[in-house]
């Protein structure tokens, strides 16, 4: 198969030019200004879009079933991968702590196993995993010796730990979840608040997290929890040191964690997240963040650049997670791309506090391959023209 004629954009070897690219065997075989299409078995017309690696998000919420009031731990609220990735260019995914070590089998042989997208996972730090309410609260559930060994156990599709939603003003799950992910020698993500006294970022990011840790929500302003920016609009003196140090800002857009008011003055004062995350779910889908490609349009209308956009949706989160053998279209590598149409006019975006914004840029997702197949294709690019 032979991609032709789009604006390539790989991060990782430094390309953005008009390329083509050909495929085989499920493998990037050639990249170059032009391929002779005697060469190709089939040739795809992308002049005039933009051709990426497939799409990286690592926090999403795909451990989907049908248990009651489990809130994203094999519940309703959680979504099916390929439903819901594929369609907005993502062909990795990482789910962010639905699953813990009691109920990861569970959530391998169930989503992970039966995906056509790429399923990866955080796994928590409790071990009945993100299953709401007091079940996250418990102290006595958060071991990381069986934490670590299920991660170790299982490290083809676990590439970190995750930490959310305790309420409590101590810090014994962080240094727990910390641990975990030293003995499993991978990062950990934490989703940081929900304390009736703040706990401080700044202890947080330069004494209890580790070079490579993931912070989060970098965008959200939630109760219990220190936001970057201050009420004054200024970024908090630590941040820009914290992220120097190697902390990892992840967007984490979700339902309720990304606020025009913490993003907008951020990205003025010269802050950039290191990747651009959903933190997908049935709440955040059918709220302000809607997919992946609306996110990245989205900070594209608030400051950031295409490149940075598609840098930090790739390579950058493909670093992250310890994984360099994706996001990036180097010959040998998987074929998992994105063709994304940039089109111009007026847009509506709308943050987690009800508030929008309109922008004349958004990226439209054409058409998705994973491993060398067409697993999208939103206008039949791939498909020969009907004839009676």
């Amino acid at each position: 198969m032979l991609l032709k004629g789009g604006l390539l954009l790989d991060p990782k070897n430094g390309i953005n030019q008009q390329m083509d690219v050909g495929i085989k065997q499920g493998k990037i075989a050639a990249v170059l200004s032009s391929i002779d299409e005697s060469n190709a078995a089939q040739v795809i017309d992308v002049k005039g879009l933009i051709v990426t690696p497939g799409l990286i998000d690592i926090h999403g919420h795909h451990f989907w079933g049908t248990v009651a009031d489990a809130y994203l731990s094999n519940s309703f609220s959680s979504l099916p991968p390929d439903g819901f990735c594929l369609p907005a260019g993502v062909t990795t995914v990482v789910d962010a702590g639905g699953a813990g070590w009691r109920n990861f089998k569970t959530f391998k042989a169930q989503t992970i196993d039966r995906s056509k997208t790429r399923v990866l996972a955080f796994l928590n730090i409790v071990g009945a995993g993100m299953s709401g309410g007091a079940h996250e609260q418990n102290l006595l559930d958060m071991d990381p010796k069986l934490t670590a060994m299920e991660a170790k156990r299982h490290a083809q599709h676990i590439v970190g730990i995750k930490l959310a939603h305790y309420s409590g003003e101590d810090w014994t799950p962080t240094e727990r979840a910390v641990e975990a992910g030293r003995q499993a020698n991978i990062p950990i993500m934490v989703d940081f608040g929900r304390q009736d006294q703040h706990l401080s970022l700044e202890v947080l990011f330069m004494e209890k997290l580790r070079p490579g840790d993931i912070f989060t929500h970098c965008f959200a302003h939630v109760r219990g929890r220190m936001p970057i920016v201050t009420k004054e609009g200024k970024l908090r003196s630590f941040i820009k040191p914290a992220q120097q140090r190697g902390i990892v800002f992840d967007v984490g857009h979700g339902g309720g964690s990304f606020v025009y008011a913490q993003a907008i003055p951020a990205i003025e004062q010269g802050f950039r997240p290191n990747s651009i995350s959903t933190d997908l779910h049935t709440g955040s889908m059918n709220g302000g963040m809607k997919s992946m490609s609306n996110l990245m349009s989205k900070l594209m209308n608030i400051g950031l650049s295409l490149e940075e956009v598609v840098e930090q949706s790739t390579w950058n989160p493909a670093q992250i997670i310890q994984r360099e053998d994706l996001g990036h279209l180097s010959i040998g590598a998987v074929a998992d791309i994105a063709v994304f149409q940039l089109s111009t006019g007026e847009y509506g975006f709308i943050d987690t506090a009800g508030k929008k914004i309109v922008g004349d840029k958004k990226l439209i997702t054409e058409l998705t391959f994973r491993e060398g197949k067409v697993a999208w294709d939103l206008n039949g690019r791939s498909k020969p023209t009907y004839k009676p």
